[in-house]
């Protein structure tokens, strides 16, 4: 594989970081507006779950993490494990006192 063939494996046109930067944009405008609404308990979990999609795409689209090899993946995954574990033990900790 020369370095031309690697940069085209890499590279997306610009229309498709223009939806994904639109897309992050009405996220985070439907984050704004989840957090106007008192559903209680379901707002944080509401709020963390769009933040996981916009981190997803970031990842996938931005850092081009889709065309990475896995240990790279694997690296990821791992960070957010340990991320999950970290939001567990922080709820679990806010919630009892």
């Amino acid at each position: 594989m020369d370095k031309q063939d690697i940069n085209t494996e890499h590279s997306h046109g610009y229309g498709i970081y223009v939806l994904v930067w639109l897309g992050l944009l009405a996220l985070t405008g439907l984050t704004v507006a989840v957090a106007g609404i008192n559903i209680g308990g379901f707002t944080i979990v509401t709020a963390l779950l769009i933040a996981s999609v916009k981190a997803y795409l970031v990842l996938a689209i931005f850092m081009h993490l889709r065309s990475e090899s896995k240990i790279f993946t694997v690296f990821a995954l791992v960070a957010a494990f340990f991320l999950i574990i970290s939001f567990i033990l922080l709820f679990s900790d806010y919630s009892f006192q």
